[in-house]
């Protein structure tokens, strides 16, 4: 209770100076950024209210302004010159800083809105995408870096992709060596400015102290998706990529150097974020990465809204700056005294329970098994009676939203008690494709309320319409590498796809998601088996499995006698949980 306290009036604390910053700077022509001319062409589109002004000078609760150093030249050990612009107190002294490193391009404003989920208030106008506001941390008395990753936005040479750690760790020590630098360097950032982050760390440059990863995908080790193919994310991220700026002696390598990323190397205090609701992108790795870097200090930040709405509110940037203060400063310990995983348990989209607890997964789960009926669609902690299957029209590889009734297998439970479900569920199944020799399986878990009504979350592309889990699997990637599977990984093989004879029944284990979801007495859990995804489309670029053709026909699922399906479920023992 203590330990909640603190951090909660320092969360008012962080608020309270951020609306004096927003009070006190008045907007001005000038403040007004715009687009950099080799920016990404989604930039455009994308762009609404802008941010604060950032405060140049001396504002309460500081008594110094900031200096703004924009393409500051950043020289690398090939020779090869990159652009930052550097944020500092204007005020004498040495100062740690935090540093980023992007692709998209350190001149782009602060202009998110609707897109982003994130308002004009929240964040200074001087904030590149995905990258720390200056406008909060200066006045705290840190430096600011933000750096154009090599060959794009202001900095030259060929790209060379994420597996440019050394340009990284050269960063890092340039930053550590500035004069008004104190010597500390932490890291942080959302997604792509994550991900620069393991690459870095596994190096370790000698000045850099900490880490604060904010959902970074680089570090799952297999395939996505289950082996089922997705464009849509890459072809998002391709259109916000710095575009090419031959004056600058930007180019394309002939051969991409290959990158190999190590997490046990990774020693350095480490933050780390998961969104519940960033399932399809970086949750997954994010966990994997939390599990098995070798830090003594680490700590899972777990939450289920947009990832940037969270990264720049008060709690998320409170606990960024408890981090930051103790591994750069040396001046909060508390830290120190938070147990490694803050655990959000959502109820609702508008309803969530905070607790901290020691380790993921959480030590006193208890795995229980909910088997599959095919003759009455349902889950039961018992076995079904008989052997049975069920049939549903894969949707021939062509999406479309809702699906059809006759697309979908349901299996439904009520629980007869409040049932917090906090882990990974592992759903085995006996399958056959009827026509074909493949099977692409979608497994959609939703919660629905005691009136039957579906109580959807959030998510970074569909907001307000997202189901509690997600789950996929290409039949021929089944595979499992047992000795590298653990109770928080299932880790397919990836090696040799193993298609079947039409007709033909196999087993197969699919896993969702990591998620924590509360279950009050009477709701219930829902399970759907589909051949196209039961998301709909994001409204800018389409469809997220576009591309895959391979199901055809009629897709069935065996239960019961010797083709025993089950969900495996991560039941929490039970506490009490008071209703508002």
């Amino acid at each position: 209770m203590k330990r909640e306290k603190k951090i909660v009036l320092m969360t008012a604390s962080c608020l309270l100076a951020l609306l004096c910053l927003v009070m006190t700077s008045a907007p001005s022509l000038g403040d007004q950024a715009t687009i950099p001319k080799n920016a990404g062409p989604a930039w455009p589109s994308l762009i609404e209210a802008p941010g604060y002004p950032l405060p140049r000078t001396p504002i309460a609760p500081c008594d110094f302004g900031i200096i703004v150093e924009k393409n500051v030249s950043v020289p690398m050990r090939d020779g090869v010159i990159l652009r930052a612009n550097v944020y500092r107190p204007d005020k004498p002294g040495k100062y740690p800083v935090i540093m980023s490193f992007t692709s998209f391009h350190k001149d782009l404003p602060g202009w998110w809105g609707k897109q982003a989920f994130v308002q004009p208030w929240q964040i200074s106008v001087d904030t590149a995408w995905e990258a720390a506001d200056p406008g909060f941390w200066v006045p705290y008395g840190y430096g600011v870096i933000l750096v154009d990753q090599r060959g794009y936005g202001m900095s030259a040479g060929c790209r060379l992709g994420i597996g440019e750690g050394e340009d990284f760790y050269d960063g890092v020590e340039w930053a550590a060596t500035q004069p008004w630098s104190d010597g500390s360097v932490g890291m942080t950032g959302v997604s792509g400015l994550a991900n620069c982050q393991y690459y870095t760390a596994q190096l370790r440059p000698p000045h850099l102290k900490a880490i604060a990863v904010w959902e970074g995908s680089a570090a799952d080790p297999t395939q996505k998706f289950g082996g089922i193919p997705e464009t849509y994310t890459q072809s998002r991220i391709r259109q916000r990529d710095a575009v090419l700026e031959p004056a600058f002696g930007q180019c394309l390598p002939a051969k991409t150097p290959p990158s190999k990323l190590d997490t046990t190397k990774i020693t350095v205090p480490a933050l780390m974020c998961g969104d519940w609701m960033d399932a399809e992108l970086h949750l997954r790795g994010t966990v994997y990465a939390w599990k098995t870097i070798s830090s003594e200090h680490k700590w899972l930040y777990t939450h289920g809204r947009e990832k940037w709405k969270e990264f720049y509110s008060e709690e998320g940037k409170t606990f960024q700056k408890m981090f930051f203060d103790c591994f750069l400063k040396g001046t909060d310990s508390r830290i120190l005294e938070t147990p490694r995983v803050r655990l959000e348990v959502r109820e609702t989209i508008k309803k969530w329970y905070v607790r901290y607890e020691d380790d993921w997964p959480i030590p006193r789960t208890q795995y229980k098994k909910l088997y599959l009926d095919a003759s009455a669609g349902t889950l039961s902690f018992r076995q079904a009676q008989r052997a049975g299957a069920i049939h549903y029209n894969s949707g021939d590889g062509k999406y479309h939203y809702p699906l059809a009734p006759n697309e979908q297998a349901v299996f439904d439970i009520t629980f007869d008690e409040d049932t917090e479900l906090t882990g990974v569920m592992r759903l085995k199944l006996w399958v056959s494709p009827k026509e074909a020799n493949d099977m692409d399986i979608f497994v959609t878990i939703r919660k629905l309320d005691t009136d039957g009504n579906p109580v959807n979350f959030d998510s970074w592309y569909n907001p307000g319409r997202f189901p509690a889990g997600l789950g996929w699997l290409r039949l021929s990637w089944r595979e499992v590498d047992e000795e590298k599977t653990s109770p928080w990984y299932l880790w397919y093989k990836f090696k040799t796809q193993q298609q079947v004879a039409p007709g033909e029944i196999v087993p197969c284990m699919i896993e969702t998601y990591p998620a924590s979801t509360l279950w009050r007495k009477g709701e219930k859990l829902r399970l759907i088996l589909s051949g196209i995804s039961t998301i709909d489309r994001d409204p800018l670029t389409g469809w997220r499995y576009e591309e895959h053709s391979i199901n055809k026909g009629v897709h069935s699922i065996h239960t019961g006698g010797e083709h025993e399906s089950y969900l495996q479920i991560p039941v929490i023992p039970v506490r009490r949980y008071e209703k508002k």
